[in-house]
């Protein structure tokens, strides 16, 4: 009976420690995914999630325009479809916009026609009424196995995480969330913050706006320089070969 008992155990234990890497944003152990450059770095990347919102996306574009900063979103493809003219707004002010599933699932649970289909079918509508075509992905919850990657490689899109999580979607001020980010900031960090939240159109995201913007201030104000995804990734490229 003993060896059944600490059999069991280890089983669960794999099945905790398989599950933390299916979840965990920087975790690489399913396969590469873009989390940011080594500390250090002055460079920041500010990453916004669950739109297009109206009318949160707008006023976050607001505030990265009085920045002189762009930034990248990843949008849902059923609120592209619900609100183009924000997603061509994004595109037109020179953000960068990426794949965030057509309706949020957690694909850890989602088979591999499922999971084909949500990035195909949100490329699709983002083209469609951006003629952009997205090259950058986010699984819904930072959920991801081993196929859901090889499916979203095979669709032509790098797979992007984040190493400063401000948890904007429970905080009940500005002032959380910026101590949020704050105590995870070291340089080269992709900022996971929110424009939108994924069950519908119209959720308050006020207090992302207005922490954003401190976000912002006191990180140029220190030097630091905000890229979008792409300029973060070529930085990446440039260290690997030494220059």
């Amino acid at each position: 009976m003993l060896p059944q008992v600490i059999g069991g155990v280890a089983v669960a234990g794999l099945a905790t420690v398989a599950g933390f890497h299916t979840m965990w944003p920087t975790s690489q152990v399913y396969g590469r995914t873009f989390t940011g450059l080594k500390p250090g770095s002055r460079m920041l990347a500010l990453t916004f999630d669950d739109g297009p919102n109206d009318p949160y996306t707008q006023q976050m574009m607001d505030v990265l325009a009085r920045h002189g900063v762009k930034a990248t979103f990843f949008l849902i493809g059923r609120f592209v479809q619900q609100r183009p003219e924000i997603a061509r707004a994004l595109v037109e002010a020179g953000h960068v916009i990426g794949i965030h599933t057509w309706d949020h699932p957690n694909l850890i649970f989602a088979s591999s026609t499922e999971v084909r289909r949500q990035l195909r079918q949100t490329q699709q509508a983002i083209f469609d009424v951006t003629g952009v075509e997205a090259e950058l992905f986010r699984p819904p919850f930072g959920g991801r196995r081993p196929a859901s990657l090889r499916i979203a490689r095979a669709c032509g899109l790098q797979t992007v995480m984040w190493n400063v999580t401000c948890y904007d979607w429970k905080a009940e001020s500005a002032d959380e969330i910026v101590k949020h980010a704050e105590r995870q900031i070291r340089g080269g960090n992709v900022i996971l913050l929110h424009d939108g939240e994924y069950h519908r159109i119209g959720v308050d995201r006020s207090r992302s706006v207005a922490a954003s913007d401190r976000i912002l201030a006191r990180y140029k104000g220190e030097g630091y320089k905000f890229v979008t995804i792409p300029e973060m990734m070529e930085r990446q490229q440039q260290l690997a070969v030494g220059n």
